[in-house]
């Protein structure tokens, strides 16, 4: 594998890295890199023992759960408590889009407004 195949692409790095400086500020390609480096292996480090801990439990898939444990078990508590949160936020807005969907679809169907299905009469061409 190529060295540029396992970083995490530079662009998007130093877009991360300029919304923390200010507008004048410049990063050099140098800087760029080494920052492309650095989260590659963080990013790496913590998906690796996430993983084992899946593999120990005869788990297949790594989810949000296991990154957080892994933050925290690697000593990265303040990171851990943070990617917790924001889980917690995702989770709570992905339930809140299925019953807004749901609710939706509940207060259509009676005005014939469902979903059509492509293989019904009324979307066939004729």
């Amino acid at each position: 594998m190529e060295d540029q195949d396992r970083l995490l692409p530079i662009a998007n790095v130093g877009r991360i890295m300029k919304q923390n400086l200010p507008p004048s500020a410049k990063i050099s390609k140098e800087g760029k890199q080494m920052m492309q480096e650095c989260v590659t292996e963080f990013v790496s480090f913590v998906t690796g023992e996430a993983s084992d801990k899946c593999h120990k439990e005869n788990r297949k898939t790594v989810n949000g759960d296991d990154i957080c444990w892994a933050l925290s078990s690697l000593g990265f508590d303040n990171y851990a408590d943070a990617v917790g949160r924001y889980l917690l936020k995702y989770r709570q807005a992905e339930r809140d889009k299925i019953i807004m969907n749901q609710n939706q679809q509940i207060l259509l169907a009676p005005l014939g407004c469902t979903e059509k299905d492509e293989n019904s009469p009324a979307n066939e061409s004729g």
